[in-house]
């Protein structure tokens, strides 16, 4: 295997010494950072005072980049481990300097804020991050205050501390009889393995454990629950915001519409996804489609293997589309060293891309010459290139893109991938495979997640409205959801009303939402690129370019995306449907 497959870190620091040396610069600048904690009253102070955060920043992000990349490569080494502790160190520190620049800025009028803005050329740098102070300031509460909440904030996250204990330490699920009659203990982590397999017994018995033990605990996981979202309530009252969506919403950048808009859209098609239960449960020759059926692959064939040398050609032509400076660039990150590719011994599993800003980003993957792993190099590239667009037109502060936009790029590779695998594919039986792929992509992050959304709102509501919740209710309400959502084609077997409880991304409230939102857009995006050619694709890469500049709403307006128009979620329903009706025709 040549240099090109293996990162190269010399890209971040050429030699021991510039390592050592970013880190002394970086201490130089968090002291003269700390000689402006109070005062903070002037343009002039808060210009400085960003300066050097912003130089600070840069030169902090390289040095983690590093001790994380390294590490990343031999999680075994003890050198790597001491690096990596001290990059965190360093991080903790910066974090520390750093965390009364905010604050006191808050605790100015707004009008001396937006004052300072005009007053000041050199702080209009600045102008998002400050105009975002000033938006937030009616929900900051007094310095005490604060000071009580921070303090509090570490007792509030035991709900979750405690509940990933219990599920990920104390649960142990019992043994599943395979089909050569041996014997094998179900982990959280084989249970999604058991569900596909293709001898029915050994799905009933991982689903039936699976919620056997949750409906064993299930009194207990309600109340940490329901203190967690009670918990998330009183921060909402107490910040003065409407609701405890209506916080969720205004952080990641969002609004109410964007989430009712979802909902109703969903609901609206519905019909939708019951019409791919009913392909499923035909493909799978079943005459009844049980919950613990679904996730078996009816199209069932060997995987292809591809070389990495091919799978990078295929994910060039499937992104050429994207212009002359993407397929450079892309190029480039399979030529420089960008990508480390393959598995090696203590090397991090799964993949990822990493900015490093003022260098390039980074990319880790475990490429085992296995089909599907060209979908994940085309994903994480599409992170990649976010990011390079970002880095290249925004300084640190601002490239930073939202959540609420930071799963689109990739999502929008992979289904452009996808379309070119399909079109170029002419074994019937591998085209079907990759269209059924496709639509399980969707169901799962499109309908799956909303029913997850949809569940977490009515939760909320009723606490809101002073509701004692039981368990029995939870329960009761999760599985009507169920019953809606996949229709008659399926049994809702009784179990899965527990399955609530096995959710964790719950104890981060109303996150889930935003994984419909985000393959919603990135669906629009990939059929404007195909129908609308090059001066749309002119748009999505200035989107791209935009970092966090504009509220991601307002950002997706460019690439004619707006997540508070139902019409949006209904227009990428329509392309699951139009997947479906392919799918018939293949097979």
């Amino acid at each position: 295997m040549g240099e090109n497959y293996n990162w190269n870190l010399k890209d971040i620091f050429k030699e021991e010494k510039d390592f050592l040396n970013s880190q002394d610069q970086l201490r130089e600048n968090l002291q003269k950072i700390k000689e402006y904690q109070g005062k903070l009253n002037s343009a002039q102070n808060i210009y400085e005072c960003y300066n050097f955060y912003e130089k600070s920043l840069e030169l902090y992000e390289k040095i983690y980049a590093y001790g994380m990349l390294n590490f990343h490569l031999n999680m075994a080494d003890s050198n790597n481990i001491k690096l990596y502790k001290k990059v965190e160190d360093i991080g903790t520190e910066f974090e520390k300097v750093t965390a009364f620049i905010t604050p006191e800025i808050t605790n100015l009028d707004e009008k001396i804020i937006l004052g300072f803005i005009d007053e000041n050329k050199y702080l209009k740098r600045y102008e998002r991050i400050l105009k975002k102070i000033v938006d937030e300031k009616k929900h900051i509460l007094s310095k005490e205050e604060e000071n009580i909440l921070a303090n509090y904030s570490q007792i509030l996250s035991n709900m979750e501390n405690t509940y990933d204990i219990l599920t990920n330490t104390e649960f142990k699920f019992g043994k599943i009889k395979l089909t050569d009659q041996n014997e094998v203990e179900m982990t959280d982590a084989t249970y999604t393995k058991f569900l596909k397999d293709r001898d029915e017994n050994v799905r009933i018995q991982a689903f039936n454990l699976m919620y056997k033990k949750y409906s064993e605990f299930i009194n207990t996981i309600t109340e940490l629950y329901l203190a967690r979202a009670r918990e998330n309530t009183i921060t909402a009252r107490v910040r003065k915001y409407e609701s405890s969506l209506a916080m969720a919403v205004d952080k990641d950048d969002s609004s109410m519409k964007v989430y009712d808009a979802l909902i109703e859209a969903v609901h609206k098609k519905m019909n939708v996804n019951h019409n791919f239960m009913k392909l499923k449960k035909q493909l799978l020759k079943k005459d009844q489609m049980h919950l613990y059926d679904i996730y078996v692959n009816p199209i069932e064939k060997e995987d292809d293997e591809i070389s990495f040398e091919d799978a990078k050609k295929e994910v060039l032509n499937a992104l050429s589309m994207l212009g002359e400076e993407y397929t450079k660039k892309l190029n480039e990150a399979f030529d420089n060293s960008w990508i480390d590719v393959y598995e090696k011994p203590n090397k991090r599993g799964g993949a990822y891309s990493m900015g490093v800003y003022g260098v390039h980003p980074y990319v880790l993957t475990n490429f085992i010459s296995n089909k599907r792993d060209v979908s994940t190099i085309a994903h994480e590239l599409g992170h990649s290139m976010h990011t390079y667009y970002s880095n290249k037109n925004q300084n640190i502060i601002d490239s930073n893109y939202t959540i609420m936009v930071a799963e689109i790029a990739s999502t929008t590779n992979e289904i452009l991938l996808a379309k070119y695998q399909i079109e170029h594919e002419d074994n019937k039986e591998k085209k079907a495979t990759i269209i059924y792929e496709l639509l399980e992509m969707i169901r799962a992050t499109l309908f799956r997640q909303t029913m997850f959304a949809e569940f977490e709102a009515k939760v909320h509501y009723r606490i809101e409205q002073g509701e004692m919740l039981s368990s029995e209710e939870l329960n009761d309400m999760y599985y009507k959801l169920n019953e809606e959502y996949f229709g008659k084609d399926v049994v809702i077997d009784e179990n899965i009303k527990y399955e609530w409880a096995r959710i964790p991304h719950f104890y981060t409230p109303f996150y889930v939402y935003k994984y419909a939102t985000g393959i919603s857009a990135a669906i629009v995006i990939a059929k404007n690129i195909l129908n609308k050619g090059p001066e749309y694709v002119e748009k999505y890469i200035q989107m791209l370019s935009m970092g966090c500049t504009k509220k991601s709403v307002e950002l997706l307006k460019m690439v004619d995306v707006d997540l508070e128009d139902i019409g949006t979620y209904e227009g990428a329903i329509d392309f699951y449907k139009e997947l479906i009706e392919e799918l018939k025709e293949v097979m």
